[in-house]
């Protein structure tokens, strides 16, 4: 199949306005927790990437019906689940896929899921996921590269994660909430994807108290109902890169129906590194005036530094006056995107595992690039827009996977991009 690339003629200011997306990260979660839902439930705001219809082919091949209606919502109605294996051509496409475990386990006590895919920076292993299901009664064997899990009904249990892991805090509360008393979940992740999963359950009958804290306490109950309607929350993660877009471009753009609350670890690092942000609860505008500031950036849980922002930002910090670091606690091996920047002139060192030294340049300049997952593509992408002369970004399908019509989007800002399949 003939790939695509982005071809980018760069110097540009973006300018206008323009609108978020459905949170990605949150909808594929939401279309998992479906499963828990005996009735027909519609998800609204549900972006129309490769990730969410890998999804939607994986729920069809459990036997779970599923229709369009409209731009971007899903009726999703699991009532007659008929399968009960995730098989590895579905699964090595998105890790997400894991999520389907848990709510099959409670609702026919058995799943076999292939063990996942995604992107590829560094080991990203489910064991979290796979502890917590043990600890509510499920059996479990690795073998052929598929977990096979089984259980006699889940029971509640109480856990601390090693890490604040949104995946995993996110599929074991889906699978506590019909599961037989009790459970607590210390060291919870508390990010907005995970609060708008906790909100869909308990709209649909669930008994559950939090995130926050850090803790997540779920008391199970025997059944869910659907709450007719449900609409998904903002994706700050791609508002988040068209708002370093403006600013690294020195535009001046609005996104709209956005969530400025959710964004506020990465507007507040912005404006510290010159962005001039104004925002409203559903809307910001974001205008750049000068060169960046260089700034240091630690990646941490919710609320800290999104670690799937630290890509966007490095592209910002490339061109910023003066000398920035970069940590990167969440993934350490999130960098590939570093050595494709220095490709285009940045002044980049990786340090061993989870930092990197950031010396501004005070331009970048046009080449070749490939992006070897999704948010490195999205930051390579913004490099090309900064970038003087003309950039070609290949790897675009790791981007679709997360972004709608991205260069459509940057297109109708002003930016000068092309899409082009052979």
């Amino acid at each position: 199949m003939a790939k695509k690339r982005y071809v980018i003629k760069g110097g540009v200011p973006l300018r206008g306005e323009t609108e978020a997306l459905g949170a990605k990260n949150a909808a594929l979660p939401l279309l998992s927790a479906c499963l828990l839902v005996p009735e027909p439930v519609v998800l609204e705001r549900i972006p129309d990437v490769q990730d969410i219809l890998t999804m939607v082919e994986l729920l069809t091949s459990l036997g779970v019906r599923i229709e369009r209606k409209g731009r971007d919502s899903w009726l999703v109605d699991a009532e007659n689940i008929t399968n009960y294996r995730a098989p590895y051509e579905l699964v090595s496409r998105m890790r997400a896929s894991t999520y389907i475990m848990g709510p099959l386990l409670a609702r026919l006590g058995k799943a076999r899921v292939a063990l996942p895919g995604g992107c590829s920076f560094g080991p990203r292993p489910i064991n979290f996921h796979l502890d917590g299901l043990s600890r509510m009664g499920v059996s479990m064997e690795i073998e052929h590269g598929e977990v096979s899990a089984t259980c006699q009904g889940l029971r509640g249990m109480e856990m601390e994660l090693p890490v604040s892991s949104v995946g995993a805090t996110a599929h074991l509360m889906m699978a506590a909430v019909l599961a037989k008393g009790r459970t607590l979940i210390l060291n919870a992740a508390m990010e907005p994807e995970v609060v708008a999963v906790a909100d869909f359950l308990r709209a649909c009958g669930a008994r559950i108290r939090g995130p926050e804290n850090g803790m997540l306490e779920v008391e199970g109950v025997e059944s869910l109902s659907s709450p007719g309607t449900f609409r998904n929350i903002p994706d700050r993660i791609e508002a988040g890169t068209l708002a370093v877009a403006g600013f690294i471009t020195r535009g001046d753009i609005r996104i709209n129906r956005v969530n400025s609350q959710d964004m506020l670890p990465v507007l507040t690092v912005m404006r510290a590194m010159g962005a001039v942000i104004e925002q409203g609860p559903d809307t910001i505008r974001v205008s750049g005036k000068t060169r960046p500031f260089a700034h240091d950036i630690v990646t941490n849980p919710h609320p800290g530094f999104p670690t799937d922002m630290q890509p966007a930002i490095m592209t910002a910090l490339a061109i910023a006056d003066g000398v920035s670091t970069v940590t990167e606690t969440i993934y350490p091996d999130r960098f590939k995107h570093a050595y494709e920047l220095v490709r285009l002139g940045a002044e980049i060192t990786v340090e061993g595992t989870g930092k990197a030294i950031v010396t501004g340049v005070e331009r970048l300049s046009g080449a070749p690039v490939e992006g070897a997952d999704l948010r490195g593509t999205a930051a390579l992408v913004l490099a090309g827009l900064i970038a003087e002369g003309e950039t070609e970004v290949s790897g675009i399908e790791h981007l679709e996977r997360g972004y709608q019509d991205f260069e459509k989007k940057l297109s109708g800002l002003g930016a000068r991009i092309e899409a082009i399949v052979g």
